[in-house]
């Protein structure tokens, strides 16, 4: 008679439904393990069989991110069972393409490693011997970024609210007289380190009759909950300042929008901007130090330059708006100017500006004015304007910045103009200049590209005598030119 083999069920936990696989066809034959045999009745054992792990294609739908076991009901024989179990995931859709919980986007799991199978023999309801395979689909992802790590830090840290010092709190109340008065009252806070403390007491006074804050009690606690970055608690104190429109200062004001742009809320510090411009307060008028903090919030949003070249374009109307409000701007004000177009890639009209220093507006430029345009020079590759700048900086008794020596040298070097390049290097090296190590792998690459390998390696061992370089930099910047330009230093380290 001849065997009809029964179909083999798969049961996971967390799909959504069962799904069958048939055996293939085989012959009688004794179970290959005789400890295993005998964990059952005799009615009960399997013959030998040989699966064909490319015939099962379970097809299941995923109900969840994570497995909690997944029971294989197979023959006796563990090894067997251990290889089948392998090829089926092997063999499942899923596995091609693994869903980023992040993003919700697909992505190759070609470079994953296997999943850990933890296998545990276990009789089924049925009587056939089965296994549970423990794994998780959380073994497919890969592990979460840095940024992303960070942000979950940050989150937790936010999470977190810390309790009160009630005993601190008693002591500086205890500090006040019974009819205090707002100074008193802020130099109480003042002395006070813990910012909570500091609001609990701001609050508690405020429920007190016959008291009333002022401008300084309020800009005390303000600096107070914004340097320990409490933003939530600052911004409920700037609410009761808004909800009074004789309140406020330019000080205070200013305050508010350097917190905010701490915070990155722009268009929370946007919004003070424009209370200011409204208020019938004189006192409270945005003043140069108003537009200072804006545009150094805006040019710091990131080094990208179309970020810059977005930011810009704000900046730009604020400077017109400060202008036409007959605000005199001071040196920091066309600095920062000067800074965002070089960031965005307007050098054109950074030198605009820079010309206008002394001849519209009533300041000359200083060190930063000129770095900030010999960076964006030679970024452009415009060294002959870089170099007339540099020579007008040292006329007026000027040094150059690390940056500017460093963004010259590599510009010429680029430019193929080596002996200049050298010439402001060993310039740099006796101002006592930071030269950063893509400096002098610029000007070593320019002699071994034009052909002079033998005075790049000269200059490279000058370096290392004179103690310019570091032993670690002298030995990877030989590597760096033994890599790209291999037999030419090798010949000339034989001779």
């Amino acid at each position: 008679m001849q065997y009809m083999p029964r179909p083999l069920p798969i049961v996971a936990d967390g799909l959504s439904r069962p799904t069958t696989v048939s055996r293939t066809q085989g012959t009688t034959g004794q179970p290959s393990s005789k400890n295993l045999n005998q964990t059952l009745p005799k009615s009960k054992q399997s013959p030998k069989w040989h699966p064909n792990p490319s015939s099962l294609r379970p097809k299941f739908a995923i109900s969840s991110f994570q497995f909690s076991s997944f029971l294989v009901e197979q023959p006796y024989d563990i090894q067997r069972l251990t290889k089948l179990a392998s090829s089926i995931l092997r063999n499942l859709v899923f596995l091609n393409f693994c869903l980023n919980p992040i993003n919700s986007t697909l992505r190759p799991v070609h470079s994953l490693t296997q999943p850990h199978f933890d296998i545990v023999p276990k009789v089924a309801s049925t009587g056939f011997l089965g296994i549970y395979e423990q794994f998780s689909l959380h073994k497919f992802y890969s592990s979460p970024s840095r940024s992303f790590r960070r942000r979950e830090n940050k989150r937790l840290e936010s999470s977190r609210k810390p309790t009160l010092n009630q005993a601190q709190f008693q002591k500086s109340v205890s500090q006040l007289l019974p009819r205090f008065t707002p100074e008193e009252l802020g130099d109480i806070i003042t002395k006070q380190e813990d910012p909570l403390v500091c609001l609990e007491l701001f609050n508690w006074a405020s429920q007190q009759l016959r008291f009333k804050h002022d401008v300084n009690s309020y800009h005390i606690t303000i600096k107070k909950l914004g340097v320990a970055k409490m933003y939530e608690e600052m911004d409920d104190v700037v609410n009761q300042v808004l909800a009074m429109s004789h309140m406020g200062s330019e000080a205070l004001f200013n305050s508010i929008i350097y917190f905010f742009t701490e915070a990155r809320k722009l268009t929370r510090a946007v919004n003070i901007f424009k209370h200011m411009k409204n208020s019938r307060n004189t006192d409270c008028r945005p003043s140069v130090r108003t537009y200072n903090i804006l545009f150094t919030a805006f040019l710091s949003r990131g080094c990208n330059t179309y970020i810059n070249h977005m930011y810009m374009e704000t900046i730009r109307c604020l400077f017109r708006q400060m202008v036409n409000d007959g605000i005199e701007p001071d040196i920091y004000t066309l600095n920062s100017m000067i800074k965002g177009y070089v960031l965005s890639l307007h050098v054109n009209d950074a030198l605009r500006v820079f010309h206008q220093m002394g001849v519209v507006y009533n300041c000359l430029p200083n060190t930063f004015s000129y770095d900030y345009l010999i960076h964006g020079l030679c970024a452009q590759g415009r060294t002959n304007n870089a170099k007339q700048l540099c020579d007008e900086m040292k006329t007026k008794g000027f040094i150059l910045s690390s940056k500017s020596y460093n963004s010259l040298v590599n510009a010429l070097a680029l430019s193929g103009e080596i002996e200049e390049a050298v010439k402001y290097l060993w310039e740099m090296v006796e101002k006592r200049r930071s030269t950063e190590f893509i400096t002098y792998k610029t000007v070593l690459d320019e002699f071994c590209r034009q052909g002079l390998v033998g005075q790049a390696m000269k200059l490279l061992k000058e370096f290392q005598e004179k103690d310019i370089v570091s032993g670690h930099a002298y030995r990877k910047l030989r590597y760096v030119l033994e890599d790209d330009y291999g037999d030419s230093v090798s010949h000339t380290r034989l001779r």
